[in-house]
């Protein structure tokens, strides 16, 4: 079981309580280390494998496993060496892209023996679990129905110089005032108002780290002022994915960007996209920020991804 301290335990139970349920935890073997997965949806339905932000955690999907789980078996992995569950092996850590994809290998074929062949897979990745699937997609497109990039992060441009030194002082000594200071921040304000940190969340009503009529759910804020205490492990940084090779690889890809994004222009870098990958569906969601994407924009990623599925048939090319 995952070490972890319990304030941290805590906050991530508590958003967890709000998804949909029932959810299934599995904790799956990989030559990195124990990876958790929250599943939900229907047992038998196709499965779409959620990756988050970096230090987001896999309960940001909460609120799109409302919607998505309807017709799919989500799996929500939390990302190895980041603040989560899953619990990295003590002598191998990841350094390099090549660990990460072959990471992202073995958690497929450990949900393949959980769950029974499946076939190929949607992936979906926010941010920096963006970049990390559009890696795998070149990686293994086999064994991948479609690519879903939410804001994906040094995929199709860098961060803006300004978003770099706002985060720099969260990035370098984390703590419970800088988390939220950043976050409030890059979301234009969502997280003013809030309990302060430290405070216990209570009420019902909420989806997955949204209370009702779209606000930030105190449990969500929470979660992320707890992460500060989190182990600090250097994540994997390393080349943009080469987005001829994604192009040539007839995955279909689904591209959506946060209007309101500080880490970059959304407008620009949607046509850089598209520029990119001439078959993918790439749009803009108006008034959505970087970092609260899954949280607040969950309907209208739902609405996108049902309403133009562009996934191949689930045996895929040869």
């Amino acid at each position: 079981m995952t070490t972890v301290r319990d304030s941290f335990r805590d906050a991530y139970d508590a958003v967890l309580q709000e998804w949909p349920g029932p959810v299934a935890a599995t904790e799956l073997s990989t030559p990195y280390g124990l990876t958790w997965v929250n599943s939900t949806g229907p047992a038998n339905a196709p499965p779409l494998v959620l990756l988050p932000g970096g230090r987001a955690t896999s309960t940001v999907w909460g609120a799109c496993a409302a919607g998505l789980g309807r017709n799919h078996r989500v799996h929500a992995v939390d990302l190895m060496g980041d603040p989560g569950l899953s619990a990295p092996a003590g002598g191998r850590r990841m350094r390099s892209v090549a660990d990460l994809v072959a990471w992202l290998d073995a958690v497929l074929d450990g949900l393949d023996r959980s769950t029974g062949p499946a076939g190929p897979v949607e992936l979906a990745g926010h941010s920096y679990g963006a970049w990390i699937a559009a890696h795998y997609a070149v990686h293994a497109p086999r064994r991948l129905r479609r690519l879903v990039l939410l804001d994906p992060t040094q995929v199709f441009a860098g961060f803006r110089p300004g978003y770099v030194l706002r985060a720099l002082p969260m990035l370098a000594r984390p703590t419970p005032r800088r988390i939220r200071t950043f976050l409030t921040w890059e979301s234009g304000g969502a997280f003013e108002g809030a309990a302060p940190e430290g405070a216990v969340h209570e009420g019902a009503g909420h989806r997955g780290g949204v209370r009702e009529g779209g606000g930030l759910d105190v449990a969500w804020l929470r979660l992320q002022e707890a992460s500060a205490g989190f182990p600090a492990v250097r994540p994997v940084t390393g080349p943009r994915p080469d987005t001829a090779r994604l192009d040539g690889t007839g995955v279909p890809v689904l591209a959506l960007f946060a209007g309101r994004a500080r880490c970059h222009d959304a407008v620009r870098v949607a046509r850089a996209a598209a520029a990119a990958l001439p078959g993918a569906l790439v749009d803009v969601v108006p008034g959505a920020s970087h970092h609260t994407l899954p949280l607040t924009a969950a309907d209208e990623i739902t609405r996108l991804m049902t309403s133009r599925p562009g996934s191949r048939p689930a045996d895929g090319p040869s």
